[in-house]
């Protein structure tokens, strides 16, 4: 069983099936969470066929816990099957906008959150993919969501066959502010980031790309302002395409 205070990424999983009867439940008892006006404006595709996997991989850059992990589950945002229940009882549905988007992400990722919680201490592991809102467009069509329904969470489930170590993580002050927000100082930074910046697995990742500092890593490389921009133009696309935008 997993503890918030050891948690690990997992992306490498043991052949073990995730039984349906345990899947199931776990999606229902996330259910319990949070939720606006108590809507639940998410739905959850399951994916465990090959095929399925496969369709999805090319969306997530083909990494391969895509494929290897048991089960694939896309969180969208959904506000297409409240919208029908208001039309089926003589409603007027006025959710084709981004503040309703908004909403219902927030809906979806709460649920994730929950999710990932209980299935963690039943003991599987759990990798969340962040490339999610990067190419919606692809997941859109392989999964043939309709209007209103858009995905901004992917998680791969399953049995861990890895023990991965710990990721660093910021103090607690860098990002809790009392009554009004501070603006960090550049001594803030250094205070902040010093033991993120020390440890040597990051002073290794900055060498071998050729970099100055740990932050270069993630302007220069990782995020980089052109991929934002461009990823940006195709997130917007595909807000249109689902009806989020006009």
């Amino acid at each position: 069983m997993e503890s918030i205070h050891t948690r690990r990424t997992i992306r490498q999983y043991c052949g073990r099936n995730i039984e349906p009867d345990m899947l199931e439940k776990l999606l229902s008892e996330a259910a319990r969470t949070q939720t606006m006006g108590n809507l639940q404006l998410y739905s959850v595709v399951v994916t465990r066929s090959e095929e399925g996997k496969a369709a999805l991989a090319p969306a997530h850059f083909n990494q391969p816990m895509v494929k290897s992990a048991p089960v694939v589950l896309t969180i969208c945002a959904d506000f297409r099957r409240t919208s029908t229940w208001a039309t089926c009882r003589q409603a007027m549905p006025g959710y084709d906008n981004v503040l309703s988007f908004m909403n219902a992400a927030t809906d979806a990722l709460l649920y994730t959150q929950t999710f990932c919680n209980l299935a963690e201490e039943a003991g599987l592991g759990i990798c969340f993919l962040g490339t999610t809102i990067y190419q919606p467009l692809a997941i859109i069509e392989a999964l043939q969501l309709p209007q209103l329904v858009f995905p901004v969470a992917t998680l791969t489930v399953g049995w861990p066959a890895e023990e991965p170590p710990l990721s660093d993580r910021l103090p607690l002050a860098s990002f809790v502010h009392d009554e009004t927000y501070h603006d960090p100082t550049p001594e803030d930074i250094d205070l902040y980031y010093k033991e993120k910046e020390s440890l040597e697995v990051n002073r290794e990742f900055v060498r071998i790309n050729g970099k100055e500092t740990l932050a270069q890593i993630f302007t220069d490389i990782r995020y980089t302002k052109s991929d934002n921009e461009a990823l940006s133009l195709t997130f917007m696309e595909a807000l249109k395409k689902q009806g989020f935008i006009h």
